[in-house]
């Protein structure tokens, strides 16, 4: 009987991404192609570009995949469907800047590539689109539950205040050297309850509070 070849396991796109992210720590510095990649990931370059078309897109990819494994972990939290949207919000970052503390080393090096500030957050692309359709959803939901429409929040700018609420956490991440980054938590939660209060027209001692907060950690560093 003829022996038969035992057919290789085609790459993943999470296996992808893994050999990827590996590639720029060890080696500190991005593939130079995708031919020299693949070749020492020990993979055909189709398998490469039946997933992505460039490293744009492999690089946008992991920014969205670290929005899908938050968006799974929370659906599959059972409790989370009964938030609202406040506390959605807030469950949403702290899981989020999470998965990005296990990443730091990537996410460090690669928001720090290049001197272009603006060239380094190309790769956020996808991730600002899904934030911000994340953040028009909790808008929509409350909207829904109001009898009035000047009691509605306008959704557009509330994502768009969204994003950049994300942003201005990012960079704070970025520079926290709090143990546990316990200082992030402190910032997610006083920037997530200021952009409600503000919505919701409340008084102002909170957004104070968080200017206060700001104003203080940024004469720190």
């Amino acid at each position: 009987m003829a022996a038969t070849t035992k057919s290789k396991k085609k790459p993943t796109k999470v296996d992808i991404i893994s050999k990827y992210m590996d590639y720029v720590l060890e080696h500190e510095h991005t593939p130079k192609s995708v031919y020299k990649f693949v070749k020492q990931a020990k993979f055909e370059e189709k398998d490469f570009y039946k997933h992505f078309g460039n490293f744009d897109a492999l690089r946008e990819g992991i920014w969205e995949g670290f929005y899908e494994n938050a968006s799974n972990l929370m659906n599959n939290n059972e409790e989370v469907e009964n938030y609202n949207s406040r506390e959605k919000m807030l469950t949403f970052f702290y899981t989020f800047f999470e998965i990005l503390t296990a990443n730091r080393s990537y996410v460090l090096y690669v928001l720090e590539e290049h001197e272009d500030h603006l060239k380094n957050l190309k790769q956020l692309k996808g991730l600002r689109h899904n934030i911000k359709s994340f953040a028009t959803q909790l808008i929509e939901d409350d909207n829904d539950e109001k009898n009035y429409s000047f009691l509605k929040r306008n959704e557009k700018i509330y994502s768009e205040g969204a994003w950049i609420q994300f942003l201005f956490l990012l960079k704070f991440w970025k520079e926290d050297k709090s143990a546990d980054f316990e200082k992030t938590d402190v910032a997610i939660e006083k920037s997530v309850n200021t952009i409600f209060d503000v919505f919701d027209n409340t008084p102002l001692e909170k957004v104070f509070d968080f200017g206060k907060f700001l104003y203080k950690e940024t004469m720190k560093s």
